[in-house]
């Protein structure tokens, strides 16, 4: 008998289905020669610090750091009862060989392994490796089974991950903790993500708006927009500091003529898009769809499990090997209409064949997976769940896209002058539509309103035909006031971004270019990292917008650059992706991973900053969150009744509020519309003035009413019902 183990119980119901198996028992399916079961995901697991050592049940800084040479697993309490059925299979006097059908990467080795290890089986291991749920490619599979020793690379850099993660975060997390008699988190990967984030919250917190004013002068059948020929900056060109000069120079032009002094064309490219990896899918996701990138993942991982419509998600390459041509074409014969009418604008051979691209093929670019695609089967959309066909059609998309034509225009750029000004004009003529017809229906989540400053995006309005010294009069000339605006709070995309290419931030020019390739994290566990960071209250979303908290600020306020910096994170990942290739040597990794769990002790000990966290981060006996703490906020009195306010963790309100004033104030009553969330000190600006002014925008309080109006015309603003009403 050969003992198959997979990583969920539907995978294991169509292995077996595939495989003929048919005699349901408890937690297992049989057949003649095969005998199928699963995991329900991780059954075993690390073992917590004191059920290696009682005397860790106690948190003490004498006790650390905590370094046990060897790191024992345990079965997870609640899924023991399949652990169980799984082990006295594997173990079985019957069982020749046990084949690892778990997902083909680095956690599904890890389950695996862990299950493996505990059952303390001896039987020898082949492994299945698929990269997609269908029966055909399940075949397949079977039919390339492979020994587990190739994947000896890949195991080993699990356990050093999983391993690692464990010393950093238990030694951290309880050094901080107790350092500062607070409930923190620390972790290898999660602490330098979460610093992506506090650099971005204070980029935006210190930003200083700067006004300034454009002119735009309308020729008739186009306009142009002033701009400083002298200036060094093109983008900052058209910006005039001072009202008055801009209203001099559309005094000076309007009602005069002008002749156009040069009118260039350019021909420019834009290849097709790479096909999808996770990360790439999860970006687009978020942008057009407004999925976060853990429901993305979710509703991919749905479409390759439960539907069999996409290849293995948790990818990260863009590119195919050689040999996926023929399945390719197997693809385009599957797919459904209205997909099928679209294969017309791909490219093609005299003999009908694709154009092979190095964009697309590249064996040498395809690591454990190659690139999402849908599979060869043919998808009865209507059966979808909208989000799932949204998902499929990105993917569908994408990959005809990939042989379509460059999208090919004509940048037009001219340059008009009147009364000794120059006024710019752009525009774009497409010549050949390509890839982007794909697209042309496309339109993101929220659309933006409002018109867009001419400084900061090329018109790609059509011009008409204009050559030099053609003459035109300006008809009008307006001023329009602007300013300068704030970077973007992160959403899952630009975050996603960010993490993916963590190592550009860093400044040593040799270490970057090493770390070219290396981010925080890998495709397959970035949602989950940005979900802990929400889930431990370090990050919180504001609409699509992901941002500190308080806390997430005075935590990366105290870690050292060592665990805050991506610098050493991407050094790892770099690290255990040379393992997983057989180019490293783990005891060398593990041993710097010690070093680092031990400073990390020794700077909370001996070198933190002193820094008071809130009452309510703060641990009681056994570990436990105290009570809310409440705090008065010095001079802000209640508009109700005169007496003083006070905070807590989630709400600004009234003092007398036992006797029964009804005056609160949600600290997220306008981050729930997508504003800011209120903090102590807004609260207190509010209710000596009415409004508070910052460079987001402008909060207001007045009647009973809270709202928010941002400052970039394309934010949603924010409006709340009545707070407090005066009787």
């Amino acid at each position: 008998m050969i003992v198959i183990v997979a990583e969920k119980p539907s995978v294991g119901r169509d292995i077996a289905r595939v495989l003929g198996c048919k005699q349901n028992g408890e937690g297992f399916i049989a057949g003649e020669r095969y005998t199928v079961t699963w995991a329900v995901g991780h059954l075993v697991t690390l073992c917590e610090p004191d059920e290696i050592d009682e005397k860790y049940k106690k948190w003490r800084m004498d006790d650390l750091p905590i370094l046990p040479e060897v790191i024992p697993t345990k079965v997870i309490g609640k899924t023991k009862k399949q652990f169980t059925v799984i082990k006295k299979l594997i173990n079985d006097k019957d069982t020749e060989r046990v084949i690892c059908a778990t997902d083909a990467g680095r956690e599904g080795e890890l389950i695996f392994h862990y299950i493996y290890g505990q059952a303390k089986c001896a039987k020898p291991v082949d492994r299945l490796w698929i990269s997609s749920m269908t029966d055909e490619a399940i075949r397949e599979g079977f039919e390339q089974i492979r020994p587990d020793s190739e994947y000896e690379g890949l195991r080993k850099s699990a356990v050093c991950r999983s391993e690692a993660d464990w010393l950093v975060g238990m030694n951290a997390s309880r050094a901080f903790t107790l350092r500062y008699n607070a409930l923190l988190s620390v972790g290898r990967v999660q602490t330098p993500t979460l610093n992506i984030l506090v650099k971005r919250r204070r980029e935006i917190e210190d930003f200083k708006p700067v006004e300034y004013y454009t002119v735009t002068a309308d020729f008739g059948d186009y306009s142009g927009q002033w701009f400083d020929e002298k200036a060094e900056e093109e983008k900052t060109a058209a910006r005039i500091p001072v009202k008055e000069k801009a209203d001099g120079i559309a005094a000076k032009v309007k009602g005069k003529p002008a002749k156009v002094r040069s009118a260039t064309s350019e021909e420019k490219k834009e290849l097709p898009p790479q096909l999808y990896d996770l990360t790439s899918l999860q970006r687009d996701a978020n942008r057009t769809l407004g999925f976060t990138a853990d429901k993305t993942l979710k509703i991919a991982q749905a479409l390759y499990e439960k539907w069999k419509l996409l290849t293995y998600p948790r990818t990260d390459s863009r590119y195919l090997p050689m040999d996926m041509i023929p399945k390719l074409y197997q693809t385009l014969k599957a797919l459904p209409e209205p997909y099928r009418s679209l294969e017309e604008g791909m490219e093609r051979k005299e003999d009908g064949k694709l154009y092979i691209s190095k964009r697309v093929f590249d064996n040498a670019k395809v690591s454990d997976h190659h690139a999402l695609l849908p599979t060869p089967k043919t998808a009865a959309l209507d059966k979808l769940p909208p989000d799932e066909r949204s998902l499929y059609d990105m993917v569908v998309r994408r990959m005809l896209a990939a042989f379509y034509p460059a999208h090919v225009y004509d940048a037009l750029k001219v340059i008009t002058d009147c009364e000794g000004e120059a006024f710019r004009s752009a525009g774009r003529s497409v010549k050949v539509i390509g890839w982007k017809a794909l697209y042309q229906q496309e339109q993101p989540v929220k659309k933006a309103k409002g018109k867009k400053n001419a400084d900061e995006e090329e018109e790609t309005a059509a011009l008409p035909p204009l050559a030099a010294g053609d003459e035109r009069a300006v008809k009008k000339a307006d001023v329009q006031q602007s300013a300068t605006k704030p970077p973007a709070p992160h959403t899952d995309a630009s975050l996603l971004s960010a993490m993916e290419h963590a190592g550009r931030e860093i400044e040593d020019e040799a270490l970057r270019e090493s770390m070219k390739g290396a981010g925080l994290g890998t495709p397959a566990t970035r949602a989950a990292i940005i979900e802990r960071l929400l889930q431990v209250g370090y990050a919180q979303r504001r609409g699509r917008a992901i941002s500190a908290t308080d806390k997430g600020v005075q935590l990366i306020d105290v870690a050292p650059e060592e665990i805050a910096s991506p610098e050493m994170t991407g050094k790892w990942e770099l690290a255990l992706d040379e393992i997983a290739r057989n180019g490293r040597d783990t005891e060398r990794f593990m041993q710097g991973i010690r070093r680092m769990s031990a400073f990390l002790v020794e700077f909370a000990r001996d070198s933190a900053p002193k820094v008071d966290f809130p009452e309510e981060m703060r641990r009681g006996r056994g570990g436990a969150k105290r009570a809310s703490a409440v705090k008065p906020i010095e001079g802000a009195v209640c508009p109700l009744c005169g007496k003083p306010v006070q905070e807590n963790a989630k709400a600004i309100g009234c003092s007398d509020w036992k006797n029964g004033c009804r005056f609160t104030l949600w600290k997220d009553a306008l981050a729930r519309s997508g504003g800011p969330q209120l903090n102590a000190r807004i609260a207190q600006l509010l209710l000596k003035d009415g409004t508070v002014k910052g460079s987001t925008g402008v909060i207001a309080l007045s009647d009973g009413f809270l709202t928010f109006t941002p400052a970039n015309a394309d934010a949603p603003s924010a409006r709340v019902g009545i707070v407090y009403e005066k009787k």
